[in-house]
């Protein structure tokens, strides 16, 4: 039977995704309505890594369940990094994936250099504490206008290098095995942080 963490995070799309990366890896990824919801924990650390900590430890110690949780964000080279942590609270806490990306692409216009890079850095903690971290990136650029359907966020938007299309346009299976998050997620069953009771 594979291992079972609890996954904070109530975003159906990145729990698909969590779940299809950490499958071959034989671990299960339960989500907050199997086991009756998990708390709201508010991100105010200025780094992905304060931010997944806070996530991972404050359900873990309310769920008494092992936890795993990232935070990971968009930075736009040109842009001295932003969005960054804000990512998903770019253009403000209520604007929607498309409103997020369209405010990104006018703050690029004038720029030449398209360079970004995803981030995500994935904590993963018992009841009684972290366990550790672990951490991934996957570098690209920033399109000139969205493409593709599949995906979430700025992903319409990002074109990993080495590719031609944007993380919307690329097969599920092809950005979870190139995407920040498979690799900060692999680096982390890779250090043995998911080997649980």
């Amino acid at each position: 039977m594979p291992k079972q963490l609890l996954a904070a995070t109530s975003n159906r799309h990145k729990l698909v995704e969590l779940r299809a990366i950490l499958k071959p890896c034989r671990i299960g990824c339960l989500g907050p309505d199997d086991v009756g919801g998990i708390p709201d924990v508010e991100e105010t650390g200025t780094t992905f890594e304060a931010n997944a900590i806070r996530k991972a430890t404050a359900v873990a110690a309310a769920t008494g369940y092992t936890v795993f949780a990232d935070d990971s964000g968009l930075e736009v080279l040109a842009l001295g990094g932003e969005p960054g942590v804000y990512s998903a609270r770019y253009a403000g806490a209520d604007a929607s994936d498309a409103e997020r990306c369209q405010l990104l692409l006018e703050r690029l216009a004038t720029h030449t250099d398209r360079r970004a890079r995803f981030v995500c850095v994935v904590a993963v903690a018992a009841p009684d504490g972290l366990i550790g971290t672990a951490d991934g990136e996957v570098r690209g650029t920033i399109a000139e206008a969205p493409r593709g359907t599949s995906g979430f966020g700025y992903d319409p938007v990002f074109v990993p290098d080495g590719f031609d299309g944007t993380f919307a346009e690329l097969s599920a299976g092809e950005k979870d095995r190139i995407s920040h998050r498979g690799n900060a997620l692999k680096t982390a069953v890779a250090a043995g942080l998911f080997d649980i009771q």
